[in-house]
């Protein structure tokens, strides 16, 4: 018997750092995937997400065919209905009555379309993207910095540094591959010296040599503080000052350094010395920030204040000394290139009279626009006031993702005409949708992406899309189309788009534009599917691209010097009265609004369900314990999920930290961003989404639990559930303020004519229901008034649903909870590649393995992606903590 195998190489559509992937489709099945080992991101080296890819591919929710108001219809009904809504629209309004909301997953064919479209033949730039929320303000930075928005650096920057500060970055588990590659720096010189800077003590933090608490807010004022200690210590570089510098009198006016600084920003004296101490000794210093700096109301200033130290010591340009934006999706770099944010001009050109012009007659377009659009927040405001009559959002979820999201919801509902292109049907912002598209996902689409460090990857297809899904390039080109834009939306294929992206981007440029692929114009079919990872600039100056930027001290500023920015800093945030700070972020195992994640199993067990991190200080003000479900609210929503009290360091007191994951789909009520409020940074229209103010209360719970299910029950009739599936079964996490009888009712009537066990205590809410069909196991609820009384192993009870049938004497155990030998319960998934749980890792630890390698080598944990590493270190120096008290 043959076997029909085909192999590709793509790229990971999860974060920035954009690693390579090879799939093996083998008779039809894609097969476990593997890292690249020559993709120069990662080489061969996939974190757990990545490796799960092959897990979340089923076409399960898939939005199969174009739906108007609700009913199928053609893709030739569908995509005129939107051409005639847009004429219509502009017709009687005016361009700017139109909106695109796009987003870092498109690819950068699509991102370059929709941008053509909109800012080159409608006339508008109101088109955003899903970026503004993540690195619009470190593009502001670089553009006052640099004149230009210029990642300097790459990723063995992050490895040749002889100290590298991680500001607002939880690398481990936002970006772990390029964590794991700084932990084998690491390890290969001990002498590396790694500064993490965090209001929270992160997973990061386990590779650290020093953590700076600071007080959220406060980077601003630590990094002026810095500045101004170089200066005193004649620690700057003033050759490169003054021959590739200016600002620097004003910039230093506007710092200052004493001894309240410490207490100001909330570390130690010592600590801050130590820090700024091995900075100024330290040459080779690269310092990495992402959203936690980004994510604020002064985030353009945040990072204008880490350019400056690096531009005032010479560090910018030279192998591991730069400052590195890395970005949180797979190609927010690509949408920047192609002018995917409402303030910019595709390649790299910004709105004005010779850049416009340029753009106009290139595309030989009829209506360019002439001035920046609304940004992100703006733009859903003005959905809101009626000034956007027609909104089209492509691959993103922005009624979880944007801030004040309820009010988001509310603003798409008062809007004439919302389309929405994406791959999932069910999602927050798709139940809003006049009209929605079905858009091709990962393994169908064809095109390119840009990491975080310029480089550009090909995304190859290897499966075929389902039902009647196309990519976004062909369903936007068919608009343009109908719109009466044939001829310059007539692609064929995205070779043709890439084509002319990177002749755009040469056109007129003669060096005095950063973005340049002048040297890739031409391609042919075969030629762009065979492009290996490249960073920009490719041209005839660097024909195999270039590394670093600014190694020759020529900045894209009209003089050609960089700038230093005087920035004033902010004072630092903090609680205030009753409420807390509340900070949103992200989690090892989920990506985004978990369209993908959620339908893997494994990577939904490590934390399956939504939480919010606590100190033991705020909770004991305030009545909660452990494990409790808690109401965070605020005048703008309420949420509800489970605390989780910090045992350690990782929280300091007044502040929350939540994920941002969990959608209506994945639970009744966890959109955190409801309760941040739009609050913003001036100069970005970046959102704070790192600052929410909240009062959190015990929920009060009269019973918790949890349900298993062999199908899809849906959204439940109790205030709390919080939902996660695999092949076999379909749980939920519960509790409610009222009875369990609406939950008995519900089970009742989706499960008729089943053959039901139970035992219940009505004192103390505790069921214990058993739906057998058949003789296979259906359904079972468990629940208990007190969410500390242990139900049951859980591990045990979800293997029973793949049993093909339940005996007598295993009907009585499943009411027990427990097999009748009495098996051991797992614990918490620690290590998801091998699914290994807490009780064996403890128990490997108690018995001697007491380095991760030892762990590693009993239990195979940590032993592929590493993602668990921080975790399996955590609970080794918790056991060595422990033995030195008893001792």
């Amino acid at each position: 018997m043959t076997t029909d195998t085909t192999t590709s190489h793509t790229t990971c559509p999860y974060c920035g750092v954009g690693c390579g992937v090879e799939v093996s489709v083998c008779d039809g099945r894609v097969q476990p995937v593997k890292g690249i080992d020559n993709h120069p991101a990662n080489y061969g080296r996939l974190c757990v997400k990545g490796s799960a890819l092959h897990e979340t591919l089923d076409h399960d929710e898939r939005l199969l065919t174009p739906l108007i108001h609700g009913e199928p219809a053609s893709w030739d009904a569908a995509l005129q209905t939107v051409a005639d809504k847009m004429k219509q629209v502009i017709a009687d309004h005016g361009p700017d009555a139109v909106a695109f909301y796009g987003s870092g997953q498109l690819l950068t064919e699509d991102y370059y379309v929709a941008n053509k479209l909109m800012k080159g033949f409608i006339g508008s730039a109101n088109t955003d993207t899903n970026s503004r929320l993540c690195m619009a303000s470190a593009v502001v930075a670089h553009k006052r910095a640099f004149g230009s928005d210029t990642v300097p650096g790459c990723y063995e920057d992050l490895e040749a540094a002889d100290l590298l500060v991680l500001v607002g970055s939880n690398t481990a588990w936002a970006h772990p591959i390029v964590y794991q590659r700084i932990a084998a720096a690491k390890a290969a010189r001990p002498e590396m010296k790694i500064v993490v800077i965090d209001p929270r003590r992160t997973a990061t933090c386990d590779i650290a040599d020093l953590h700076l608490p600071i007080r959220p807010g406060s980077d601003t004022l630590l990094f002026n503080g810095l500045l101004r200690y170089l200066h005193n210590e004649r620690a700057t570089d003033e050759a490169f000052l003054q021959q590739h510098c200016e600002g620097w009198e004003t910039t230093l006016d506007a710092t200052q350094y004493d001894e309240p600084l410490a207490q100001t920003i909330g570390v130690t004296p010592s600590a801050l010395a130590q820090f700024f101490y091995w900075f100024k000794e330290t040459p080779r210093t690269v310092t990495v920030f992402s959203q936690g700096v980004n994510q604020s109301r002064d985030g353009s200033d945040k990072a204008n204040a880490i350019i400056n130290v690096h531009l005032a010591t010479g560090r910018i340009g030279k192998p591991g000394a730069c400052p590195f934006s890395i970005t949180g999706q797979p190609n927010a770099m690509g949408g920047r290139e192609v002018g995917g944010l409402a303030n910019q001009l595709a390649a790299h050109m910004d709105f004005g009279d010779d850049d416009a012009d340029r753009v106009q007659r290139f595309w030989q377009s009829p209506n360019i626009a002439k001035y920046p659009g609304l940004k992100a927040v703006e733009l859903f405001q003005a959905v809101a006031e009626g000034r956007i009559k027609f909104l089209w959002i492509m691959s993103t979820n922005p009624l979880v993702s944007m801030p004040d999201a309820d009010t988001v919801r509310t603003a798409l509902q008062h809007c004439e005409m919302v389309v929405v292109s994406d791959c999932m049907r069910y999602t927050d912002t798709t139940a809003a949708a006049d009209i929605l598209l079905p858009a091709a996902s990962w393994g169908e689409k064809n095109g390119t992406v840009t990491n975080s460090e310029r480089r550009i990857s090909r995304q190859r297809p290897f499966l075929n899309a389902p039902g009647e899904a196309r990519p976004d390039w062909w369903i936007v080109s068919q608009v343009g189309q109908r719109l009466g834009f044939s001829n310059a939306f007539n692609y064929q294929h995205p070779a043709d788009i890439f084509d002319e992206h990177a002749r755009l981007s040469g056109f007129e440029n003669h060096g005095q534009r950063d973005f340049d692929l002048s040297g890739l114009i031409g391609l042919s079919q075969t030629d762009y599917d065979a492009m290996l990872p490249v960073q920009w600039p490719v041209n005839a100056k660097y024909p195999q691209g270039r590394a670093r930027f600014f190694d020759d001290g020529r900045f894209y500023t009209p003089n050609g010097k960089a700038r230093l920015i005087p920035v004033r800093a902010q004072a630092p945030l903090s609680s205030s009265g009753d409420t807390l700070l509340l900070n949103t972020g992200r989690i090892r195992d989920h990506w985004h609004t978990m369209t993908r994640t959620g339908k893997s199993a494994r990577l939904t067990q490590h934390s399956p369900e939504p939480y919010v991190d606590m100190h033991p200080i705020d909770a004991a003000q305030r009545g909660i314990i452990d494990g409790q479900i808690v109401a965070l609210s605020n005048t703008q929503a309420r949420s509800l999920l489970r605390v989780r009290i910090t045992k350690d360091e990782r929280q300091r007191p007044g502040e929350l930290f939540a994920p941002m994951h969990w959608t209506s789909r994945y639970a009744s009520r966890a959109r955190v961003c409801t309760l941040i409020a739009s609050d913003r940074d001036p100069h970005s229209g970046q959102p704070a989404l790192k600052a929410g103010r909240v009062d959190v209360s015990p929920y009060p719970a009269r019973y918790y639990g949890f349900l298993l299910s062999r199908r899809d029950i849906g959204p439940l009739p109790c205030d709390y559930w919080a939902y996660n599936r695999s092949a076999d079964y379909h749980a939920y996490e519960l509790a409610d303020a009222g009875s369990a009888d609406g939950l008995l009712q519900t089970l009742q009537r989706q499960f008729p004519g089943i053959e039901w066990l139970h035992v219940h205590d009505n004192a103390e809410q505790h069921y214990r229901l058993v739906g057998v069909e058949q003789g296979q196991l259906q359904c079972l609820l468990f629940t208990h008034r007190d969410h500390r009384v242990e139900l049951g192993n859980r591990r045990w009870l979800l293997e029973c649903f793949t049993s093909t049938s339940i005996s007598d004497p295993e009907r009585l155990a499943l009411l027990a909870g427990r097999p009748r030998e009495g098996s051991q319960d797992s614990g918490a998934i620690i290590c998801s590649c091998f699914q290994v749980g807490e009780t064996a890792i403890r128990q490997a630890i108690a018995n001697g393995c007491d380095t991760t390698a030892a762990l590693g080598k009993a239990l195979k944990c940590g032993t592929n992606c590493g993602s668990c590493l921080p975790e399996l270190t955590g609970l080794i120096e918790t056991r060595c903590a422990i033995t030195a008290e008893s001792a």
